[in-house]
């Protein structure tokens, strides 16, 4: 009975490993803010909401792949606090993470424009942040020890302000859907040269 037993698990592992992507990779893509936590503003505009469309259109672009999994710290309206975030980060050990957000500054309608790329002190975090600097034109890198995702992530992370919500060509291009679906492809591109 025991050999029978055996067989069938053997048989059944077998199976189940080859249809299981073996070393699949994670990619964390965090949608900045969430809930009660709308982010930056303008008028109906709400920060997390262009996060959370970004990141969603990363993950459906991704789904023809097999090479690495996106995983997004939240996939609704919802809130995870900061340390919920870099636990489930954490757990998952993910090749790279990616912070999604938008920008804003006191004034009413900025005439500055564009990404801004704030990383961990780590080269290879440093490497990620150069990759986005250079296919986005992003306006700077800069390092950031006071920011949660970044100091808590043990895995190379990156911070990536999608523009300003107070400049009105960043504002139209973040909330198209044009815009939205080139900012996501763009990431792909990034992370499949990763």
């Amino acid at each position: 009975m025991k050999g029978i037993t055996l067989l069938a698990l053997s048989i059944f592992s077998t199976a189940f490993l080859s249809f299981t992507p073996i070393n699949k990779k994670y990619i964390v893509i965090d949608a900045g803010h969430g809930g009660n936590d709308f982010g930056a503003t303008y008028g109906e505009i709400l920060e997390k909401n262009i996060s959370l469309s970004v990141a969603k259109e990363i993950r459906k672009i991704n789904e023809s792949q097999d090479k690495y999994e996106v995983i997004l710290t939240r996939d609704s309206d919802s809130y995870p606090t900061l340390s919920e975030r870099t636990e489930l980060i954490n757990n998952l050990n993910p090749e790279m993470v990616i912070s999604l957000h938008v920008n804003s500054s006191p004034q009413k309608e900025r005439s500055d424009n564009g990404f801004e790329v704030y990383v961990q002190n780590s080269d290879v975090s440093k490497e990620l942040a150069g990759k986005i600097y250079k296919k986005f034109n992003a306006r700077k890198i800069e390092e950031r020890h006071n920011l949660h995702m970044l100091r808590e992530t043990k895995a190379p992370a990156v911070l990536v302000e999608l523009g300003f919500i107070n400049n009105s060509d960043n504002r139209n291009y973040i909330t198209s859907e044009k815009g939205q679906k080139e900012i996501a492809q763009k990431f792909v591109e990034i992370i499949n040269e990763y």
